[in-house]
């Protein structure tokens, strides 16, 4: 069945909606009396079957509704005031009518009935006009369950009402939303894109979504792969737009499937409803989109309930069906295959690529489906079920979901793209192995060779240095830009001669990147972070190497009211997206997080990035530094530089060939002494309150372990000693206190900016107003480097 928003069905064999339109009249069932003494049964006054009705259109029924409200307002005037009044005085005629039923008297139930039965039949016709399965399409034989449906469908109706604001405002939180509709007031001019073979209905979406003109990459790489139909490697710095270059074409290939297929399939029922089914499509798409964002895990329905199935299938018993136009549309369905796969290493990513694909396939009607891990796998597999043309994908769930045979991932034969996104992370020796697995199977089995290949990266063509001890060995090869493409290709299983595109400049970021450093000892680092965040408020993203990190990061700047954001793979994939979302929302705001943030997002005006460790390889400082200054803004990228950093500073610097030394973040020494107060006291608080929590969590699934097992529990083995009461009230006072410090530290300013001036005052010093800094971190940086320069000369 297909589901509509907020899990709301329509008919499983038709696109139209449909409606019943009353032919004959209600009869009543006779029963047994004895059947109302039941329990089950008690508030049924009566049975009625309608076996002489049609199905038709929603339009017709609209109609119908509106004579019969005419005729009621000219002959019945009298009794719409009455109207109101009627349901209670049904309540309590039914329980005298129950009494009546015992003694067998139906008749009169039937009449009173009969009215109630005739204006519920015009509200299912009403509710079915706003995308509802009309029930009473069901046969009436089985009328007891029929009565029971009507109140969950009922709280349906309401819940359809509340809902275009709820998803209003979830695409407002969307992080993606900023990006994708910057000038969707004014439709830009598209001209620019008409000479890179752009269908038409893609040109309409680019500029609603105001992309007047297409960046290098997609520029050089649209042709290639649309008008040639070439395999494409595409290298370039971060924020150039490397997703359109691969949706674009993945587009115009389901565009041309569809195209070929619909002369055979199609084509009537395209014809005849194309703007309907449009719309429809286009709803769905959206629905599914909004299923991946923050609640978006439970809205999709029950489309397997067997309730609604059986109701369906006694439809069919007496109908007389007006619409054949629309068979063709059911098989086509059933024959839709896969035509596009995207795999992308995270689950953000996955999610912000499917936003943008949908936004560029916005008036082509094709349906887009995401499979990533930490989301309900059954739901995800109903929304496969639904046969979308491009899915986007994790390897982990998409691998799991191809082992289960999936009827709609079972022949990959007919893929018509193929997309690895951020591939040299993706064909990382250790990693993915699920990944290799697909692509066995891809360049084996399910091997199609009309089957376009795109692999993006904005270090697909970096090269490490080889060690001289590797070199030194027998096989050695030299690892250059060729042969790290070529082995590339051949994990990828790209067969004939691809488009290779590279745009990366020699030191691989971009040239609208500051980069900094300070050197610091490891203990020190807080305090930097701290002073740089008190000092140059903006949207600033942390990175460190380790989960324990951020999670003792976090504690610490919240103590300190940072209001930090974590993200980390050990949190709930939907908390994981509500902090991204956050962080897209504030102005001001600092998001701590491992490396599973490192690559392809698109977080709008992320001003600073701060690396709190130096990153492992050259490829990941790329890609965090890339999270700022994208689509030719500024930004800052500073790198606090410990001992134990040293050793990974010096192979980066190495890779990335930087022909001059990092410039130093200049810092205000004066501030620091009590910024270092603050963070002592904070992490003494922060201290205390962990090994508490630690403590008190280790006991107490002790305590439950040995009560389970009825065993008694030895003080040597809880953690920490069993303090007194006096003990522990001297720790808590000891930690109020050192709260209550804090907290007036923190109401004092930090940063006192005092104006100099020679002129006295009849009453001494002249007493100025406190202004706080203006300049921002960029600014600093600059300054400082001015002031050097000038020094030099």
């Amino acid at each position: 069945m297909k589901a509509r928003k907020g899990g709301r069905f329509r008919s499983p064999f038709k696109l139209k909606r449909k409606g019943i339109a009353v032919v004959g009249e209600w009869k009543t069932v006779q029963i047994d009396p004895n059947l109302f003494a039941e329990e089950e049964f008690r508030d049924i006054v009566c049975l009625e079957e309608l076996t002489d009705y049609k199905l038709v259109s929603s339009s017709k029924v609209g109609k119908v509704k509106q004579k019969r409200k005419a005729e009621s307002a000219s002959e019945e005037g009298s009794e719409e005031v009455e109207e109101p009044v009627v349901p209670p005085k049904k309540k309590k005629k039914n329980k005298d009518l129950r009494s009546q039923a015992d003694k067998g008297n139906t008749p009169n139930a039937a009449e009173i009935d009969k009215e109630a039965k005739c204006n519920e039949t015009i509200e299912e016709a009403n509710c079915e006009d706003h995308g509802h399965v009309a029930e009473s399409v069901s046969s009436s034989k089985d009328t007891p369950k029929k009565k029971k449906k009507k109140v969950p469908k009922n709280k349906a109706s309401q819940a359809q009402e509340a809902l275009p604001s709820v998803a209003a405002s979830k695409k407002v939180k969307n992080w993606t939303t900023e990006v994708l509709s910057a000038s969707a007031d004014q439709k830009a001019d598209v001209s620019a894109w008409k000479d890179l073979f752009v269908p038409e209905p893609v040109l309409q979406a680019l500029s609603y979504l105001g992309f007047s003109a297409p960046t290098p990459i997609q520029a050089l790489a649209l042709p290639s792969a649309i008008r040639d139909n070439m395999d494409v490697l595409g290298a370039a710095e971060t924020g150039s737009g490397k997703t359109l270059a691969f949706a674009i074409p993945m587009i115009h290939s389901v565009l041309q499937w569809q195209k070929s297929n619909n002369s055979t399939t199609r084509n009537d029922s395209v014809s005849k409803e194309s703007h309907q089914h449009h719309d429809e499509t286009r709803w769905e798409s959206e629905d599914e989109a909004e299923k991946v964002n923050l609640q978006q895990v439970e809205d999709s329905g029950d489309e397997d309930d067997p309730s609604f199935t059986t109701g369906c299938v006694k439809v069919l018993e007496n109908v007389e069906f007006d619409f054949n136009d629309e068979t063709h549309t059911v098989d086509s369905h059933k024959k839709r295959p896969l035509l596009g796969l995207v795999l992308t290493p995270t689950r953000e990513l996955a999610v912000q690529v499917k936003h943008h694909i949908d936004a560029v396939a916005k008036f082509t009607g094709i349906k887009t489906a995401i499979l990533v891990g930490g989301m309900a796998a059954q739901k995800q597999e109903r929304v496969l079920n639904r046969q979308p043309e491009i899915v986007i994908a994790t390897p982990g769930r998409l691998w799991e979901l191809v082992k289960e045979r999936h009827p709609h991932l079972s022949n990959l034969r007919q893929l018509r793209c193929l997309v690895i996104d951020e591939a040299d992370r993706m064909v990382e020796k250790g990693h993915f192995l699920e990944l290799s697995q697909l692509l066995e199977i891809l360049n084996d089995s399910q091997y199609n060779p009309r089957r376009q290949t795109f692999v993006f990266s904005a270090t697909l063509t970096l090269v490490h240095q080889t060690p001289t001890r590797v070199l030194q060995k027998k096989n050695a090869k030299k690892m250059d830009k060729k042969t790290k493409l070529e082995l590339l290709m051949e994990k990828v299983g790209i067969k004939g001669k691809p488009k290779v595109i590279d745009l990366t400049r020699k030191e691989a970021t971009v040239e609208t990147l500051t980069e900094t450093r300070i050197h610091c000892n490891t203990n020190e680092k807080d305090y930097y972070l701290y002073y740089f965040l008190l000092q140059y408020p903006g949207r600033t993203m942390v990175f460190a190497n380790s989960i324990d990190c951020v999670k003792r990061l976090s504690s610490l700047l919240t103590i300190l009211n940072c209001d930090p954001l974590p993200l980390h793979a050990n949190m709930h994939q939907k908390q994981r997206l509500k902090n991204l979302e956050r962080f897209a929302e504030r102005e001001s705001c600092v998001l701590l997080t491992t490396d599973v943030a490192a690559r392809g997002l698109d977080i709008p005006n992320v001003q600073h990035v701060i690396h709190y460790q130096v990153p492992r390889t050259s490829e990941l400082y790329v890609h965090r530094s890339g999270r700022t200054a994208r689509a030719a803004n500024e930004g800052l990228s500073l790198l606090l530089i410990g001992p134990e950093d040293l050793i990974n500073f010096r192979k980066i610097y190495k890779t990335l060939e930087k022909s001059e030394e990092l410039p130093f973040f200049p810092v205000d020494a004066k501030c620091m002494t009590s910024v270092k107060e603050r963070m002592n006291l904070a992490r003494q608080i922060e201290k205390a309150e962990f090994f508490n929590s630690r403590a008190k969590q280790h006991n107490s699934w002790l305590q439950q372990a040995a009560e389970a097992l009825e065993m008694d529990l030895d003080d040597d083995m809880l953690m920490g000693k069993k303090a007194s009461e006096q003990e522990e009230s001297q720790k808590q006072k000891m930690l109020k206190g050192m709260k209550k410090q804090l907290k007036h530290m923190l109401s004092q300013p930090l940063f006192k900016v005092l104006m100099k001036t020679k002129y006295p005052t009849q009453s001494g010093k002249l007493l100025l107003p406190q202004t706080s800094v203006s300049y921002s971190a960029l600014g600093a940086v600059s300054k400082k480097q001015a002031k050097k320069k000038k020094s030099i000369k």
